[in-house]
């Protein structure tokens, strides 16, 4: 049996959550809170939850600050985000934060059910929100090095590679390297190539996978 706990400040998202989460025969609900303070002040050390289920948007503590102090003071808690929003900034800033998995409110009971699974037991999961080559990747961790195919990425590249992990805009990331934006563009295009990746979250999540960007 594994716990969870519910962060969203929506009551009635929390209630319905918890009555779905509780009619998983795996699952169980821990407990709610409507924040991220609230959470703290309601966690018990000596009574973790496995997984956390929180929004992103928040008052007094959002989910970015939640999940950076869940990875600072209890790490081994796993963090699934479950969001309205589907844009690259908020799920590239949540999975630097800590997050092991990007859900959407709309996302059905049946994948809810595997996502949580899928972190709990194998410390990831992605969906539709990144790239498949990516969700490969991770899966592949355990196998062989002479296994993985040897990608040779240029200095610049790697460098590219790390601020596009950053919250800097491609056109920012063009002023830090002194290139110009089609300069940038160039970077990007030749690594989606190279990587057989097709937004900038795969980029970020090859990145972190292959220990070139630290979280």
């Amino acid at each position: 049996m594994y716990y969870v706990t519910l962060i969203d400040d929506h009551e009635l998202i929390r209630q319905g959550l918890s009555s779905l989460i509780n009619s998983f025969s795996n699952f169980r609900v821990l407990f709610e809170a409507g924040n991220g303070h609230d959470f703290i002040q309601k966690l018990k050390p000596s009574a973790l939850p496995d997984l956390v289920l929180m929004d992103v948007t928040m008052p007094d503590m959002d989910g970015y600050e939640t999940c950076n102090w869940l990875r600072v003071n209890h790490p081994g808690v796993k963090v699934i985000a479950l969001s309205v929003m589907d844009d690259e900034d908020a799920i590239i800033k949540m999975l630097k934060s800590g997050a092991k998995g990007y859900l959407l409110k709309n996302t059905n009971p049946a994948e809810l059910q595997s996502a949580m699974e899928s972190v709990v037991e194998r410390g990831y999961h992605f969906n539709d929100l990144v790239s498949n080559k990516v969700i490969k990747s991770i899966n592949d961790a355990g196998k062989p090095e002479h296994e993985k195919s040897d990608i040779h990425l240029t200095e610049r590249e790697i460098t590219f590679l790390k601020l596009a992990c950053t919250e800097m805009s491609y056109k920012e990331i063009g002023l830090e390297m002194n290139v110009s934006s089609r300069t940038v563009e160039t970077f990007r295009d030749n690594l989606f190539a190279k990587l057989d990746l097709k937004t900038r979250i795969g980029l970020v999540l090859y990145a972190i996978k292959k220990k070139i960007f630290e979280l």
